[in-house]
């Protein structure tokens, strides 16, 4: 039988870790790879590191799917994500549109208003706990904005987020209560989004929630649980996502002064900076597959239901795709790394990631252009996705 979802993550992570220290995995990952891959750390489970090797299952959804492998608080798939074709590709001409690169740019202004609102409330103290302060709410500030959610929500959403991304049970092993926090928080997500549609029904706004409501897939109108599903899915990849890759390319910066000077003398490397930090600190660690049916991978053998975990974290450091792979080059060109996937589930808020962490970053050193960990801070990496729980940060006032 197969393990609940949070019993299974939790022991996938636990083998993860054992292979790769999660906080500083390059090295690890480019002796690990570079003996041949799969690795097989345990029966059922095998880790694709190379370019190569994330080609080979990501570009192919029939025989390594994405149905039926997240389980975190969710009780029917989520969508996109979650679906393959050929509904997907239904689905993702809907979505598409909402995260096209030019809507981004009109929030731009709204994003950098926000991230400096953020940045006042700290600035004269002269340091913060950047995580909390900021990497933690400025995404949640833009979801709400985006969907045409009160902002006052704004605490409600980080506890939900966090019930089903790192709930916190009494006994940490307690698998079975770690699923009913998830579960819980996940109900509470569905209510939400409910009552938020319902309102849209009686009285239609110029929002993303209104539009989805009144879209339609294959000549039929989306039904309430589809609409569910997606915001589901659209709360989870736009909050904690965020929250890590914000955190992770900020504790680079704060440990280097050259790549801070760098952005400071010239802001416009920002596009390509953190291109190249998301190639470096690779937020989304890895992505996972279950094997649809028999089927080999560089000569394994994998069994139907078995697991195919991508590195993402690896794939970003091979040395056939990129040249001197453990040096961090702002001015890196070309930079195809897979910090937001490939195929047909490559990351559909990839645009709206980008603008997220650019704007960050532009605002903080265009204020802050000095600063450092605060002294005795020791960093704290977490997963699934990979950030810093306590990027606590120090810079002298003007």
């Amino acid at each position: 039988m197969q393990k609940a979802g949070a019993e299974w993550f939790a022991d996938t992570f636990s083998t993860w870790a054992q292979l790769f220290d999660s906080a500083s995995p390059q090295t690890d990952y480019v002796d690990a790879f570079a003996q041949g891959e799969p690795i097989s750390p345990k029966d059922g489970m095998l880790i694709m590191g190379t370019r190569a090797g994330a080609d080979l299952v990501l570009r192919d959804p029939a025989t390594f799917s994405a149905r039926d492998v997240i389980e975190l608080g969710n009780v029917r798939p989520l969508i996109p994500i979650s679906i393959e074709p050929p509904e997907h590709g239904g689905y993702r001409r809907i979505l598409e549109p909402l995260f096209a690169p030019k809507r981004m740019e009109a929030m731009e202004d709204d994003m950098a208003s926000w991230v400096n609102v953020l940045i006042d409330s700290f600035y004269e103290r002269g340091k913060c706990d950047f995580t909390k302060e900021l990497a933690t709410p400025f995404p949640s500030l833009v979801f709400l904005g985006m969907m045409g959610l009160p902002l006052d929500d704004l605490e409600f959403f980080l506890r939900l987020k966090d019930g089903i991304m790192h709930p916190t049970p009494s006994d940490p092993n307690d698998f079975d209560e770690i699923v009913s926090i998830q579960a819980a928080a996940g109900q509470e997500v569905y209510r939400y989004f409910d009552a938020a549609l319902e309102e849209r029904v009686r009285a239609p706004r110029d929002d993303t929630l209104t539009i989805l409501l009144n879209s339609e897939v294959d000549g039929r109108m989306l039904s309430r649980h589809e609409v569910l599903d997606i915001c589901f899915n659209l709360m989870l990849a736009g909050l904690d996502t965020l929250t890590a890759g914000l955190s992770s390319c900020m504790a680079f910066l704060a440990q280097s002064p050259v790549h801070q000077r760098e952005i400071v003398d010239d802001p416009t490397i920002v596009p390509s900076a953190v291109e190249e930090l998301l190639r470096w600190e690779s937020p989304v660690a890895g992505v996972f597959r279950r094997a649809s049916e028999d089927a080999e991978l560089n000569g394994c053998p994998v069994k139907a239901g078995d697991f195919v975990h991508v590195a993402i974290g690896a794939t970003n450091l091979d040395p056939t795709e990129f040249d001197s792979p453990l040096v961090v080059d702002f001015r890196r060109s070309p930079n195809r790394h897979l910090a937001f996937g490939k195929g047909i589930h490559r990351c559909l808020g990839s645009h709206l990631a980008r603008r997220e962490i650019r704007v960050a970053i532009s605002e903080w050193h265009r204020r802050i252009p000095e600063y450092a960990l605060q002294t005795d801070v020791e960093l704290e990496y977490v997963i699934p996705t990979r950030g810093v729980t306590n990027l606590k940060l120090e810079w002298v006032t003007a």
